[in-house]
């Protein structure tokens, strides 16, 4: 898998795990869906993800987007 595709499910399963949470247990756990989403949309424009560098150091191979 590249590493787009691994920041692609780790940020699907965040935002499906929190709404979730915010369902079930408390709506403050939609603070950490928001918190991804942004991230996602910070890393869309500055092409920065802090995932992409964890992975780029554990030697997982780019794709086109990071």
């Amino acid at each position: 898998m590249s590493i787009e595709r691994i920041v692609f499910a780790v940020a699907g399963a965040f935002v499906l795990i929190s709404a979730i949470l915010a369902a079930t247990l408390s709506p403050l756990w939609l603070w950490f869906t928001g918190f991804v989403g942004l991230n996602l949309l910070q890393s869309a424009f500055t092409g920065f993800c802090p995932l992409a560098v964890i992975l780029k150091r554990l030697g997982k191979e780019p794709g086109p987007a990071f």
